[in-house]
């Protein structure tokens, strides 16, 4: 069984997300600091709040803490805010990234109603490893307002394309982001969550 912690920025319910965890099987501990030893198999940063409040929870101890926490070992999942916080900088804040992947987050178009809410289908560019045995085409829920935009397409590993083509999932040495909420996404998010944990297991 994998132990997996939930970082929570204070910012609002996480409960959907620990409970669709704990149903896959995972013991769930949520921190709020990464000044423990890490005891974990994997690290959940969940897409509840505002960019810069999120990182300066994360790093007020210093950006060094979080980097030695998860040592380059430890599998992350970061779903919607938590993904974008991977990267270098955010149009939504004046805070640095976790500068994990190179690239910035910006905000959707004007032409789009923001945030943008609802199911939309995945375009899988490459193979990746929390897309494991999720059909091209498969449906998913998005709540945001920002999209990611990496240096490198290199990363992306699968897009949606509502108006504008929007990186949905990336995935970088032993980070793994979703614009989506795999814990909304019915039987295509609970395949994404398993595969996390199975990541988590080696």
């Amino acid at each position: 069984m994998s132990k997996i912690a939930i970082f929570d920025y204070g910012a609002g319910n996480i409960f959907s997300l620990k409970n669709s965890f704990e149903q896959a099987g995972a013991t769930i501990e949520v921190i709020t600091s990464f000044d423990k030893p890490n005891n974990y198999s994997g690290l959940l940063l969940p897409g509840v709040g505002n960019f810069d409040p999120a990182i300066k929870s994360i790093t007020k101890f210093s950006k060094t803490q979080f980097q030695d926490f998860v040592n380059n070992t430890t599998p992350v999942l970061g779903i919607c805010l938590g993904m974008e916080m991977f990267f270098d900088k955010s149009e939504e804040g004046i805070e640095n990234g976790l500068g994990v992947i190179d690239g910035e987050v910006i905000i959707l178009p004007p032409s789009m109603k923001v945030p943008h809410m609802g199911w939309n289908d995945l375009e899988i560019k490459k193979p990746g490893k929390i897309l494991q045995g999720v059909e091209n085409g498969s449906w998913v829920y998005f709540v945001h307002s920002y999209r990611v935009k990496p240096t490198s397409n290199e990363v992306i590993t699968a897009e949606s394309n509502y108006g504008i083509r929007v990186p949905a999932v990336v995935e970088h040495n032993n980070f793994f982001g979703t614009q989506f909420h795999p814990e909304k996404s019915g039987p295509v998010g609970k395949i994404m969550i398993q595969n996390f944990l199975d990541e988590c297991k080696k």
